[in-house]
């Protein structure tokens, strides 16, 4: 029986490394189909979440659609860093091509290697597009011959090679097949998606299948499954049975049936196959699950993401100052949190522990734990957090341990202080290339070695240096790494931390909070550079005489303290140490607070 293509539909899913462009490029594709209008009010539409907004990149990922000449073009944003690699990889499970944007000036960089290769995995052909050709260190030859070096490498079919090339602006709207073709809109690259990516089946008389790709919530309607129509028709108010782990089968209803419409969802009566819509009504599901009109349908086979490679203990808040700020404090309250994050994020392991008070979260990385962490504290959750540690895996009787690959790029000047510190960590060189004052080094490194590197690594290249990383493989456990290299200031007492007490501090080391600030016994108030840990009296105030002067004090001139973001307080943090999270604060601490006990536990 011959095959039906539904010829009017394209799903193609947006892939690049972290700000090559991708959400921008996007944005110029939704104004010039006429959605946005000319206004440039509404900029990166498809970065909704407040923190993408913020640090400007993709978290989530997201799809839209589009019209263009009466074909319906699904557009699948995914994101660009490793730590979010979760999302990608159940993204273009829904896609049946990829469009992949590499930096006209940056390159292919590791990530761009990662998403692709997940690309080439599912035998999706590939759309590459050379963006920011408008910068003025662009380099368009060279970096299509490093695309076409990526392919090699990556690719196991000599067919992979043969791709469209497109050279685009998207912060202009323009798209070139070839540069300075004059080309003045997006055409050429509607053109290459449509003749491109190959339409979906049209098998809308078979039986329905869908598989749950995402979840959503919306406080209406409760649960939101995302996913794409397998084969069948799917329609509203339908009966469903759902296919979760180990043969389980649960029946639902199908209340409503959404697609994805500009930019936000327009409710359907119906759906066949090729497209990608969300449901509501049906609730007991999780991500992989296969949804059946028929009882009897075999379950697809389900999504498998690569193995998370980092750990977290996240605790009850237990400091003196636990629950003033935070709305929910309770164990009971950050257990159901963290299984619901789990639920819904299939890159994120979720493990009880041997306290009621202590769970271990499991994730891809440092990023993807702050995203994590800073989302909840912006809810209203007050929690605590350990040291990253990786995780670890049996292998032929071996302890092993993850290895990532890392990219970095610096002035040459620094290169030597740059090598000497990776060397510390056990990282061993691929590759190095030096030009025009700057050098690209490629190693490989255990993931162990990238706990503490990123402000390290800042201050050694002074602010100037990039370094990106992805996951490679899993390699028998390496020796021991070096640690933090300075120690800590700590408050040996509770009260309001004082000017005078920190001008008289300065000397020993950086200070990490101001006048004012609510201290307690055990709290880090500041870095010694010498690797030794201090208790310090940051409140004590000057002593009223009959002799003191009015004007005395004016004297004292504090430096700027040093305010660490989340994500750097994860770097800094020691064995012995914790974060402690509200929604106001961060908190340096002490995992044992009380000076006498610590200095009685080192002893032992």
């Amino acid at each position: 029986m011959e095959k039906k293509y539904r010829d009017n539909v394209r799903n193609v899913a947006v892939i690049a490394h972290v700000d090559h462009g991708k959400t921008t490029l996007v944005d110029s594709m939704l104004r010039q189909s006429g959605l946005l209008g000319d206004s440039t009010d509404n900029e990166r539409v498809l970065d909704s979440n407040d923190l993408e907004r913020e640090r400007g990149i993709t978290i989530l990922a997201k799809n839209t659609s589009l019209e263009y000449n009466g074909t319906t073009v699904n557009i699948l944003d995914t994101p660009g860093h490793h730590d979010f690699g979760g999302e990608v990889e159940r993204t273009l499970i829904m896609a049946d091509g990829v469009m992949l944007l590499v930096d006209a000036a940056e390159g292919p960089l590791p990530q761009t290697r990662f998403v692709l290769k997940k690309a080439m995995r599912l035998n999706l052909p590939v759309i590459v597009a050379i963006n920011k050709i408008d910068r003025k260190d662009a380099r368009c030859e060279e970096v299509l011959d490093e695309v076409y070096d990526l392919f090699i490498e990556v690719g196991e079919d000599e067919a992979n090679i043969d791709f469209p090339v497109l050279y685009t602006d998207g912060r202009a709207g323009v798209a070139h097949n070839e540069l300075d073709d004059g080309s003045t809109d997006l055409r050429p690259l509607f053109d290459a998606i449509v003749a491109t990516v190959p339409p979906p089946e049209d098998t809308r008389d078979q039986s329905m299948i869908l598989q749950v790709n995402n979840l959503d919530w919306d406080n209406f309607v409760g649960r939101i499954v995302v996913g794409r129509v397998i084969q069948g028709t799917i329609r509203a108010g339908q009966e469903v049975f759902v296919k979760g782990k180990e043969g389980k089968v649960v029946s639902g209803k199908i209340m409503r049936l959404y697609m994805a419409n500009e930019l936000g969802r327009v409710e359907i009566k119906q759906a066949v196959s090729g497209d990608i819509i969300s449901m509501a009504g049906v609730e007991d599901v999780t991500i992989g699950d296969t949804i059946v009109a028929d009882r009897e349908t075999p379950a697809m086979e389900r999504i498998e993401v690569d193995e998370p490679t980092m750990a977290m203990n996240f605790c009850v808040n237990t400091g003196p100052f636990a629950g003033k700020d935070g709305q929910y404090v309770t164990s009971r309250n950050l257990r159901d949190r963290l299984l619901r994050e789990a639920m819904m994020n299939v890159a994120i392991r979720v493990e009880m522990t041997n306290s009621t008070e202590i769970f271990r979260v499991i994730g891809r990385g440092e990023l993807q734990m702050g995203i994590l962490v800073e989302t909840m504290r912006r809810e209203g959750y007050e929690l605590m957090l350990s040291r990253p540690e990786v995780v670890t895996r049996e292998i032929d009787g071996k302890v092993h341990e993850p290895e990532e690959r890392l990219r970095i790029d610096c002035d040459e000047q620094y290169m030597g202080a740059v090598t000497q510190m990776l060397g510390e960590r056990r990282a061993k060189m691929l590759d190095m290339n030096i030009e025009s004052g700057r050098c690209t080094l490629i190693y490989l490194i255990p993931t162990r070695g990238l706990i503490g590197l990123h402000s390290r690594f800042l201050t050694e290249t002074r602010g100037a240096g990039v370094m990106n990383s992805t996951f490679n493989d899993w390699i028998p456990k390496q020796g021991e790494m070096p640690g933090r290299a300075t120690g800590a200031l700590v408050s040996d007492r509770q009260g309001t931390a004082t000017g005078y007490a920190l001008f008289g501090l300065q000397p020993r080391g950086i200070l990490f909070i101001d006048p004012g600030t609510s201290v307690f016994e055990g709290m880090v108030i500041g870095e010694t550079p010498n690797g030794r840990e201090l208790n310090v009296n940051c409140t004590r105030e000057k002593k009223l005489t009959n002799i003191r002067a009015s004007g005395k004090d004016d004297a004292i001139l504090l430096s700027p303290p040093k305010k660490m973001s989340l994500e750097q307080a994860i770097e800094f943090i020691g064995d012995d140490e914790l974060i402690e999270v509200t929604p106001k604060t961060l908190r340096l601490r002490k995992r044992i607070l009380s000076a006498s006990q610590r200095q009685r536990f080192n002893a032992k």
